[in-house]
């Protein structure tokens, strides 16, 4: 016969230590409990290492800017002196001689309603040409073509020189430009057109706000010719011609900033000034070519 024993066994009990907290700690949104080997403990994360690294790097950002904004603006003083060339070309048929009391009106050519040689630039000229130490009276485009409307229109406008003997055969006319006591026509025809582009600038929602970035640039050229006629000779007496060629530059860092080459308003000063020459207002200049 077998004697079955039975033992009942207890397995020994470890103290488990428990780390106390105030009721206050412990009613905290953001404590967690940890289980570690059997041990239970609180713990709250603490954010002060984060919000130190993250004021350390908007500071770097916003410095960073800074620089980078000083470096485009330093490029920008570099880029913007020396970025058109200006060329001037002059054809003379015969000699000038204006005397005081006489006029001169500068016209714009146009083409019905395609084509149209800048007023401003026109305006431009005429402001440039009365200027000087030898005044001359300039008279305004709109004033004059308003006054022999519709004889100056696109359509009716004279094309050559001795369109002229045409217009004074009406006694209106020829009255009208008597008393403005016209002397020269100086005709304006060209125009600023835009040659080449390069670059790309993009912009949008960075962590300092609205930024752009990029570079872009393009080339301009202002090409403008002045045919001066004569009014008591009625004939075509020489020829200024302006050329001018520039790059304009956009660099942008957080915001853009435009470097624009003032090709057409060089080449209005240039025109204008050689008009002044050719008309023997003022002395020529030893250079043929103009750099602005």
């Amino acid at each position: 016969m077998w004697l079955t024993s039975r033992a009942n066994y207890t397995a020994p009990i470890n103290t488990i230590s428990v780390d106390t907290v105030s009721a206050e700690e412990s009613s905290v949104d953001k404590t967690e409990n940890v289980r570690v080997y059997g041990k239970q403990r609180n713990r709250k994360p603490s954010c002060t290492l984060c919000t130190q690294s993250v004021s350390k790097l908007h500071g770097y950002i916003r410095q960073t800017y800074a620089s980078l904004l000083s470096l485009f603006s330093l490029i920008a003083i570099v880029i913007s002196s020396g970025c058109t060339t200006v060329t001037i070309d002059e054809t003379r048929r015969a000699e000038t001689n204006i005397i005081e009391g006489e006029s001169v009106v500068v016209i714009g050519r146009r083409s019905g309603t395609d084509y149209e040689t800048e007023p401003d630039l026109v305006d431009c000229v005429g402001k440039v040409l009365s200027s000087g130490s030898t005044n001359i009276h300039v008279i305004p485009e709109a004033e004059f073509v308003d006054s022999l409307y519709p004889w100056f229109e696109p359509r009716t406008a004279p094309v050559r020189a001795k369109d002229l003997y045409r217009l004074v055969e009406h006694e209106k006319l020829a009255n009208i430009i008597d008393d403005y006591n016209v002397r020269y026509f100086v005709w304006v025809d060209g125009s600023t057109q835009t040659m080449n582009s390069f670059g790309q600038i993009n912009c949008g929602l960075t962590a300092a706000g609205f930024s752009c970035f990029g570079f872009g640039s393009w080339d301009k050229k202002a090409d403008y010719e002045a045919s001066i006629w004569d009014y008591k000779t009625k004939t075509l007496i020489g020829k200024v011609s302006s050329t001018a060629d520039g790059t304009s530059y956009m660099p942008a860092i957080v915001v853009p900033i435009p470097i624009i080459a003032p090709v057409q308003g060089d080449a209005c000063k240039a025109m204008g000034a050689q008009l002044r020459v050719f008309l023997g207002l003022d002395s020529a200049s030893s250079d043929d070519d103009e750099s602005l």
